[in-house]
């Protein structure tokens, strides 16, 4: 057995189905006694049904959550919070809402309640991306990890086909990384292979039978799995290369992560042969990079960057940007490498070996 350092992280899990019923219990316990509860938009009406469960404790909802924490909007939820007078803030929804609850509390020091309607995973992170100025920056910190998450399968039954598959391929990219990251341990590559099967079990039901209770709460299962490594170790080459697509040229969060992933296992595939074997063998497949792509389609995902609006003139600045300042990779971070994974990303090319490409 290796060395190794596991650092648990200090959240409260409530899984099931009916649970959001426990919201106001959870605020309480918390020590709250007026919450903000945050929403994108399109979520308000599930924001407000959070109002409703809260009771007295439920303040108002600010449902001007956005992709990428931009910095300002984060001040203009700031105003709204101190204008009620809160002392919590409740996130229901994905990566977006939860973001910026994250980016509240470290500037508050204020607790959460992280109420998850995607598969994301940020809800079991202590990381923050926030973008400010056409970049997305992140950090690590206990400071902006949720206190208690609220996992309600009830939630997620009406998540749109399309968005199911690619939250959950955002998901499976978490554990993915996890199994070649710097700082793994076998505790986390457990979780990560669990991760990455039962969500690789579940997305192809849900595409096909959306309402299909037992693929949500797998998958949901799955998505809780993948977060937690996301937040138990670091990650390399497809989150630095998402963040920079994301942050830079301001493409869509999940299907960015769903299209790059395959293309990132494969430039990481000869550098990382033990993690390449457990992703094969976690979504029944031979090859991982192959399996991943196939995955994405067999959900009905987009497979190529183009069909987001990223161009082939692009490619040129997105190279130097993810190659500036690489994260930790398991292979060497080459400009060249990036800007052929990126043109094959772009084209949507199914992933091939190095071999093919020389």
């Amino acid at each position: 057995m290796m060395p190794f350092t596991y650092n648990g992280l200090p959240s409260r899990v409530i899984f099931g189905q009916g649970t959001l019923a426990q919201v106001a219990e959870e605020v309480r316990s918390l020590g709250g006694s007026r919450v903000l509860v945050l929403s994108t938009p399109e979520q308000e009406g599930q924001a407000r049904q959070v109002l409703d469960q809260l009771g007295e404790l439920g303040g108002d909802v600010f449902p001007g959550a956005r992709m990428h924490t931009p910095v300002e909007t984060t001040e203009e939820a700031m105003r709204a919070l101190a204008s009620l007078g809160a002392d919590g803030v409740v996130a229901i929804g994905g990566g977006s809402t939860i973001g910026l609850a994250k980016a509240i509390a470290l500037r508050t020091g204020l607790p959460q309640v992280a109420i998850p309607t995607t598969y994301a995973g940020s809800e079991m992170t202590p990381i923050l991306g926030e973008t400010k100025d056409g970049l997305k920056t992140t950090q690590r910190t206990l400071e902006v990890l949720p206190e208690t998450v609220i996992y309600d399968v009830d939630l997620t039954l009406g998540l749109p086909v399309g968005m199911s598959g690619t939250s959950g391929i955002n998901a499976i990219a978490h554990a993915v990384e996890a199994l070649y990251a710097k700082d793994r341990n076998p505790i986390v590559s457990l979780m990560a292979e669990e991760g990455i099967a039962a969500l690789a079990r579940s997305l192809p039901t849900i595409a096909g039978t959306p309402a299909d209770a037992t693929a949500r709460s797998d998958a949901l299962y799955g998505a809780w799995l993948c977060g937690a490594c996301l937040g138990s170790v670091g990650m390399s080459l497809h989150h630095k290369l998402c963040h920079t697509l994301g942050g830079s040229f301001d493409l869509p969060h999940a299907e960015t992560h769903t299209i790059v992933l395959p293309h990132a296992v494969a430039y990481n595939a000869e550098a990382a042969p033990d993690a390449m074997a457990r992703i094969a063998r976690a979504l029944g497949v031979e090859d991982a990079a192959a399996g991943l792509f196939d995955l994405a389609s067999a959900v009905g995902a987009p497979t190529s960057l183009g069909a987001l609006g990223f161009t082939v003139e692009d490619i040129d600045r997105a190279t130097e940007i993810a190659t500036r300042n690489p994260y930790w990779n398991p292979r060497e971070v080459e400009a060249e490498g990036i800007r052929r994974l990126l043109a094959d990303a772009q084209a949507g090319q199914r992933p091939a070996s190095e071999e093919a490409h020389q």
